[in-house]
Formats: C-alpha cells, sequence, structure tokens
C-alpha cells in the first residue's frame, strides 16, 4: 500500500471543483470568421480583407448604412481583430487558458469569392476553383491548433454567403427579385452549399471531425426576412416578407440535410482517432420561451407556437424528418430524405423570450406566428437549463456552442450563473459535451460594429492589443480544473 503524504490528499481536495463536469468535457471559445479576421495589424487590406461576401457589402454599402431603419452603423471592418493574421498567437493563448476547443468559421467567401465556382457539378471540379492562398491559411490554422492540442469545432455556414450567391443589397432594393437570391432558390442553394460542403469535408476532413452546417438558421430568417430591426438586421432585410420567411426556412433545412450527406460522403478521415471521420450537427439559436401569462391560453399558445418554429422544425425535421406544410404549428407528414440527418446538436444560448399570443396571425401564410416575441440581453442565466432539457429530448449529444454577454462589467458573474445551471442539466442526465465561450476576442457584432462587445479579452482596436477581461481569470481556472465551485 502506497503512502499519501496528508498535504498532497489536502491539495486534490482543495483543487477538487465542487461540481465537476464530464470526462473530456470541451471548454472553449467560439468565433466567426466575417466577425474576426478582418483588421489585419500588418497585412495589406488585399491580404486581409474578404469582400467577395454579403455581409461584407451589407456592412460597408452606403445605401444600407444610410437606411435608418436597417441600423448598420457602417463602422469599419478595420477594427476587427485581425485574425486572419494573429490567428496562430490567438490560438497560443487559447492553449496557455487551458482551453482544449475552439469554434470558429470557414468562410465561403474566401475559398470561393469567384461566381465561376458554380459551373462545377462535383467536388473535383470544384475544387479546380478553389483559392489556393485561403486553403493554405486554413491548414495553417489547423496545424496552430493541433499543436496546442485544441480540438476545432468547424461552421461550414456561419450567415455568410458570397455574393454570387445572395447579393443582399440587390435583393433588398428590389424586393427579394433578384438573382442571387440566396436561400430563396431552394434547388440552387442546395446544390451549392452541399458541393461547398463537400469539399470542406473532402480537404480539411484530415484536421476536422465535428462540423456545424448552420449557425443560428432561424436567425437568418427572422432577421433577413420577417422582422430585421435594431436588435439584427441581416441581408436582405427585408420585413414581413411570407416568400422569404417560407423559403429561407425550408430551404436551409433541406440545405443542412444535403449538407450532412455531403459531408458524411467526402469527409472519410478520422483526425483524432476516435473512430468517428464526421460528426455533423447544426447550431440552433435557443431561447426559452415563456408566456407572458401561464394562465392565459392565448399566450400559452404564442409560446408554443415560438418553441415549434424556433426548435421543432429543425430538431424534429432534422431527427424524424417531420414536415408543417403550412407552418400552422402542427407537422403534417413526413419527410425520410431528411432524418435522421443530426449527430449533434449545438446550442447558442443567450437570452429569454416573453411570448404574447395573438388572436390573430401577423402574416396568414404563417399562422404559427401568432405572437409579440419580447426579447432582452439582460442574462437569464436558469434558461441555460430549460434548453438544454428541450435538445436532451432527442437523445442527442450536446455541445454549448455560444454562451456571453454583451454586459462585460458582468460578465463573470453571468458565465458562473450559467454553468452552475449547465451542471445541473448535466446532472439530471442532458448529455452536454462541451461549453464554448462567445467569444475569444471583442469582434465585429454584425449590424451593430463594436456597439456590443463580447469577448473574453477586450480589443484595442487601433493596437490590436487583446486585454484580459476579469471572467478570464475564472473561465481559465474552470476550464484547468474542469469544473466549478459554489
Amino acid at each position: 500500500m502506497r503512502f499519501v503524504p496528508v498535504s498532497a490528499l489536502l491539495l486534490v481536495a482543495c483543487n477538487t471543483p465542487d461540481h465537476p463536469f464530464p470526462r473530456d468535457f470541451l471548454w472553449g471559445s467560439a468565433t466567426a470568421g466575417f466577425q474576426v479576421d478582418m483588421g489585419c495589424p500588418t497585412w495589406t487590406s488585399e491580404q486581409c480583407n474578404d469582400t467577395a461576401s454579403d455581409w461584407y457589402q451589407w456592412v460597408t454599402d452606403e445605401s444600407i448604412i444610410n437606411t435608418g431603419n436597417l441600423y448598420v452603423t457602417g463602422e469599419p471592418v478595420e477594427n476587427g481583430p485581425g485574425m486572419w493574421e494573429l490567428y496562430e498567437q490567438d490560438i497560443e493563448q487559447m492553449g496557455d487558458d487551458g482551453l482544449n476547443a475552439y469554434r470558429f468559421s470557414i468562410e465561403w467567401s474566401r475559398l470561393f469569392p469567384d461566381g465561376a465556382a458554380e459551373q462545377a457539378t462535383t467536388v473535383d471540379e470544384l475544387a479546380s476553383y478553389a483559392d489556393t492562398d485561403a486553403v493554405a491559411r486554413y491548414h495553417e490554422i489547423f496545424s496552430a491548433l493541433d499543436e496546442q492540442g485544441i480540438h476545432p469545432v468547424v461552421t461550414i455556414n456561419h450567415y455568410t454567403m458570397p455574393l454570387w450567391v445572395h447579393n443582399g443589397v440587390d435583393c433588398h432594393d428590389n424586393d427579394l427579385v433578384c438573382e442571387a437570391d440566396g436561400w430563396l432558390d431552394g434547388e440552387r442553394i442546395t446544390r451549392l452549399i452541399s458541393l461547398y460542403a463537400g469539399f470542406c469535408g473532402r480537404e480539411f476532413g484530415g484536421e476536422v471531425d465535428q462540423w456545424a452546417t448552420l449557425n443560428e438558421p432561424f436567425a437568418t430568417t427572422l432577421s433577413g426576412y420577417l422582422l430585421p430591426g435594431e436588435d439584427r438586421s441581416a441581408p436582405p432585410g427585408v420585413s414581413l416578407n411570407a416568400e422569404g420567411v417560407i423559403g429561407s426556412l425550408t430551404h436551409q433545412i433541406e440545405g443542412h440535410a444535403a449538407m450532412y450527406d455531403a459531408l458524411h460522403e467526402h469527409d472519410r478521415d478520422d483526425a483524432d482517432g476516435d473512430g468517428v471521420s464526421a460528426d455533423v450537427g447544426v447550431v440552433l439559436n435557443m431561447v426559452d420561451i415563456t408566456p407572458a401569462d401561464p394562465e392565459d391560453p392565448q399566450d400559452v399558445q404564442g409560446a408554443e407556437h415560438a418553441d415549434h418554429i424556433y426548435h421543432r422544425l429543425f430538431l424534429d425535421g432534422l431527427t424524424s424528418g417531420d414536415w408543417d406544410d403550412d407552418l400552422d404549428g402542427t407537422f403534417d407528414r413526413q419527410r425520410p430524405e431528411l432524418a435522421d440527418r443530426l449527430d449533434w446538436i449545438g446550442i447558442n444560448y443567450y437570452n429569454q423570450m416573453i411570448a404574447t399570443g395573438l388572436s390573430f396571425a401577423v402574416m396568414e401564410e404563417i399562422p404559427a406566428f401568432d405572437l409579440v416575441p419580447n426579447f432582452s440581453w439582460d442574462p437569464h442565466p436558469e434558461g441555460i437549463a430549460a434548453v438544454v432539457a428541450i435538445a436532451a429530448e432527442y437523445q442527442l449529444p450536446i455541445v454549448i456552442t455560444e454562451n456571453g454577454t454583451p454586459h462585460t462589467r458582468e460578465s463573470r458573474e453571468v458565465l458562473k450563473q450559467h454553468l452552475s445551471y449547465l451542471a445541473g442539466a448535466i446532472d439530471d442526465g442532458a448529455d452536454v459535451r462541451g461549453y464554448l465561450y462567445w467569444s475569444w476576442v471583442d469582434n465585429y457584432e454584425w449590424n451593430h460594429g463594436f456597439d456590443l462587445r463580447f469577448g473574453l479579452y477586450e480589443l484595442d482596436p487601433e493596437t490590436k492589443e487583446r486585454i484580459p477581461r476579469p471572467v478570464v481569470e475564472l473561465y481559465r481556472d474552470v476550464a484547468k480544473r474542469n469544473g466549478i465551485d459554489d
């Protein structure tokens, strides 16, 4: 029997967190390419800036900036953190902070900025159109992650599209009568995005196993076609457009299924040796939805319909193939070609929605949209357990792919509260595999520019210095000890 000194036992006891997380839990941060790549300190704008995306056009086009109800600040993209140049530096710091995972996006418009790529009909043909410098840069980023032992979680489509796929300004100006109409032409976008996903799987599958197809698909619909406004205004920025809402919703579900199949077909490399070559999920913006008056049947129905539109259309559609033909809140039939197209569920969780039910539908074409949603950026930490419980119904692994707050002075306490509720959800049986903090560094927050800041690290836009906020110390401790104290 080996003698263990009392001092060593005390040290282990002191380092054991009150709420340990599962073994091999992923602790990391998350970013999106558009939001963090640009703003390189020494590289030229031609080397650094991705000018070929619909979102770059959206935040730099004077006509959009001057359209007041779109709330586009017009902040220069050069104020960004410049991670396209500085990835190695940031990844090294992630390793020093004890993080073992990092979620980021591959930008379609960097790989295929030229519309000539639309001529491709196979992944092999598409490869000949890829920008070789961009391909090489992504391989360098994956190599840096590997050197630090950091697990990549890669988003294929984090909102942005090449201009040849979606010209948001043209579609806005012409009320969706436009040639490059993104998600509205289902046959075209499904073909294009599945080829793009297949290329990513074949090219980078040796370095990546965990893929997310789409980021927050309902947010694309909400802020692009339904209710663009101050909170989020996205290309093409049209309001209450039934064609856009229905097309973007349904085609994103179909698009995910096509991307899922393409990744499983073309990613044959088991990057981390765990026996899985492609682990493919979708990232949903899940919201803790509460009726304004739990005793009012109209509010209760409004909350149920919000849950249907936000969560169930995607989760039921991509697991059971359930399909709601008329968007009335009830599944009408099954589409087997969509079923069993999820390996894991990503949850972006930020806030609560208070649903006030209406006696009528806001748009008659969408009967389930019979409510007024009221959101807030105020932290609502108990809601993370509520949305995890919804995802857990589908008996798939779950990753918290984004969680954070723009109230950075409170971010340390907000993180601790969210992780406490998350630990409780895991204790209740939810299969949660990881937590990725949004965001690594202050980023270009879409139409807001830098009006909202979420970073673990504060960004000095002139020097590009990353300044740790107080939350970094806590998160470093959580990651290194794999748990949290009371």
